[in-house]
């Protein structure tokens, strides 16, 4: 959803060789960037928080299942992570909404293509904003790698506790292991590429390094997230890469 809504935007800015304050004029202020970027800089922080809150909802699904599985059965039901999904969204929309209030300032970023909240300058009214999205965006980093590493380490003990009986390809702990080894690269990948963002948002703050490139470069690692877990996952669910994955932990061990 966010690739659909984000992308014609850029697409747009590039076809008529104009800025997003160009293409879509009528800020408040002389200094102001337009709506367009108003708009975009609410959608990159919306679509950058929101996944960022379903992946924990999903981590916490996972270590309760795997770790804590009677409290899961007992607690967890299917209107529960209905309801989930809607109050995410509906959070994240009034913490990123904020900007919009005159808490943050939204700033259009070179190309002209970007627009997302100014993370260096300004008082604490206009700072306040980053830095708080930084530390939530840290907060559901951590908790996300701890669900993740717990995880792990209970699929890792349900693969050393299953019996070796049968071809090594069809033992039931090779799945426990293509789980392991998938979800730790999701979480490698997922933390590599939401860091950058965080660092910066920090360091704009209280460092006050202004550098439009280096922000630019942490507002694509966290684009690039969102491009290639699925390939991930795509990938490493076909036959031949889970294959090659195997034997890798055959030889290891």
């Amino acid at each position: 959803l966010g690739k659909c809504l984000l992308s014609p935007i850029v697409l747009a800015a590039y076809a008529y060789n104009r800025s997003l304050s160009e293409l879509g004029p009528g800020g408040r202020s002389e200094g102001e960037p337009g709506v367009l970027c108003q708009l975009f800089a609410f959608l990159m922080a919306f679509f950058g928080l929101a996944p960022t809150l379903l992946l924990l909802a999903m981590a916490l699904e996972c270590w309760l299942s795997l770790g804590h599985p009677y409290f899961y059965r007992r607690h967890l039901t299917r209107r529960l992570g209905a309801v989930l999904g809607p109050a995410a969204a509906g959070l994240c929309t009034l913490f990123c909404a904020l900007p919009l209030l005159g808490f943050g300032v939204p700033m259009q970023y070179c190309p002209g293509t970007w627009c997302f909240i100014r993370m260096a300058g300004g008082g604490p009214r206009q700072l306040g904003f980053p830095v708080l999205y930084a530390s939530l965006m840290g907060l559901l980093v951590l908790a996300i790698g701890a669900c993740n590493v717990s995880s792990m380490r209970h699929l890792y003990g349900m693969a050393r506790r299953q019996p070796h009986r049968g071809p090594p390809a069809a033992t039931p702990h090779m799945e426990e292991l293509d789980h392991l080894v998938l979800l730790g690269l999701m979480t490698v990948l997922f933390t590599i590429c939401s860091l950058p963002l965080i660092i910066r948002a920090y360091m704009g703050a209280f460092a006050a390094d202004f550098n439009e490139n280096a922000d630019l470069s942490a507002l694509r690692f966290l684009s690039v997230n969102s491009i290639v877990d699925p390939w991930v996952f795509i990938i490493f669910r076909t036959s031949v890469f889970r294959m090659f994955v195997r034997r890798v932990c055959r030889r290891l061990n």
